[in-house]
């Protein structure tokens, strides 16, 4: 069936409203066009209509205007999805048992397939290994629609580059990667990013932007991997790899300055390098020893953090048996509530196993937190005052945000292990 879409790309359709698809599709509202915010989750769906934003990125305050003005609507119905010009895919692209599980990509795809026309655009955001855009989506799309991506209609891919929390890198002033599957879907996939940000920067194939997507995230995580094996070595060696690494930053060409810390988290480290790790051994049989390393070396830093208590609790006379000890911070880096694949889960479960009582404190992250498997809302959340600091044996520092009182927690607890570098004192071990 053809369809025939109206003149001038205006209604934008954005499928996944989490950190990057609410942020695109409030961007895009206040741009001019008319936005539907599209996911399944009722709660999630309900807040939004309700005008209550659950990402810091995006305040209640900046959602209230688009609402009234009927620029941006949240929904869950798929029949709201009809009728759009540009559709956007947002949502996530976990693993599942360490392979890639694109199933909530392969459902989007379908449901919009059902409402493409002619003249319309597709963009995939999703992180994915190259070849995603068109050896899956586009046979997707035109299956049910009866179109021809690059004929018929548009589709290109544009990596998010979201970092919650990043007050300084926001959504229109970070360059967008762009592509498409032939020179008009660049073209119409260009203009639509370029009316939301400052600076676009095209690339000739989907498969080179989705491999950008990927190497960004990998070279990240190497880099952290090696700084976090570092920091196990230095610890032995009794030398203060913070002091080294501050030392190395001096310089002013061949070094970027990366720390160390309890592990990786957030919706890109712990998971988009296994993505580029598994296309390399899928398609030309070779394992990215890179990936796999970091891989390992970060995933081990929550007990390589729990170790580091252990040895503390044991010079102090004390056993993580029976010793009460408060996790500040389960989001997974400052000042957001982002606890997707957050280090803190790990490090929790293992003090618990261990026999540890274990209370959290994180103004940011809500009392559930359903992206660390549950494992949190074992743990009992209190309030980073002088009472639950003093009647701590020891308090982990995992997430530094700025809404904690240092002074407080330097001065009121017996111990801290400091996982940021943000204390000094007696009574302060750095990681």
């Amino acid at each position: 069936m053809t369809h025939t879409a109206p003149e001038g790309p205006g209604r934008v359709v954005v499928v996944g409203q989490g950190y990057v698809g609410l942020s695109l599709a409030v961007r895009a509202a206040e741009s001019g066009y008319d936005v539907v915010g599209y996911d399944v989750d009722k709660e999630r769906v309900g807040r939004l209509v309700a005008g209550d934003s659950y990402i810091e990125d995006v305040s209640s305050a900046r959602l209230a205007p688009l609402l009234a003005s009927g620029a941006y609507r949240a929904s869950r119905d798929p029949a709201d999805c009809e009728g759009f010009d540009i559709a956007v895919i947002t949502v996530p692209t976990p693993l599942s048992d360490g392979l890639p599980d694109l199933s909530h990509v392969v459902e989007s795809a379908r449901m919009l397939s059902g409402f493409l026309r002619a003249g319309a655009t597709v963009v995939l955001e999703s992180t994915t290994y190259p070849g995603t855009t068109e050896e899956l989506v586009a046979p997707l799309l035109e299956t049910a629609s009866g179109l021809v991506a690059g004929r018929d209609f548009h589709l290109g891919y544009s990596p998010e580059r979201i970092d919650p929390g990043n007050t300084r890198w926001r959504l229109e002033n970070t360059p967008k990667v762009v592509s498409g599957v032939n020179a008009a879907s660049l073209e119409r996939i260009n203009d639509f990013y370029g009316s939301l940000v400052d600076t676009t920067v095209p690339v000739s194939s989907c498969r080179t932007a989705e491999m950008a997507k990927l190497l960004e995230n990998t070279f990240r995580h190497v880099n952290i991997a090696l700084v976090n094996e570092l920091t196990t070595f230095a610890h032995d060696l009794g030398v203060d790899v913070w002091e080294a690494i501050d030392a190395a930053a001096t310089k002013p060409h061949g070094f970027l300055r990366f720390l160390p810390g309890p592990g990786v988290g957030g919706h890109c480290l712990p998971i988009d390098p296994s993505y580029l790790s598994w296309w390399a051994e899928r398609t030309v049989g070779r394992t990215f020893r890179f990936v796999e390393l970091a891989n390992d070396v970060n995933g081990h830093m929550p007990d390589y953090v729990v170790g580091r208590l252990a040895e503390a609790l044991k010079r102090r006379g004390r056993t993580i048996r029976g010793s009460r000890v408060l996790l500040l911070g389960l989001a997974y880096k400052a000042n957001t509530s982002d606890a997707r694949e957050t280090p803190a889960a790990r490090i929790a479960e293992l003090l618990l196993a261990l026999g540890a009582d274990v209370t959290a404190a994180d103004p940011h992250v809500a009392q559930s937190v359903p992206a660390a498997s549950g494992v949190l809302d074992r743990v009992l959340r209190v309030t980073a005052g002088a009472g639950e600091l003093s009647a701590a044996d020891a308090v982990i520092l995992l997430a530094d945000h700025d809404a904690f009182d240092y002074g407080l927690i330097a001065t009121c607890s017996a111990y801290v292990l400091d996982c940021r570098r943000r204390l000094g004192g007696d009574n302060i071990d750095v990681l």
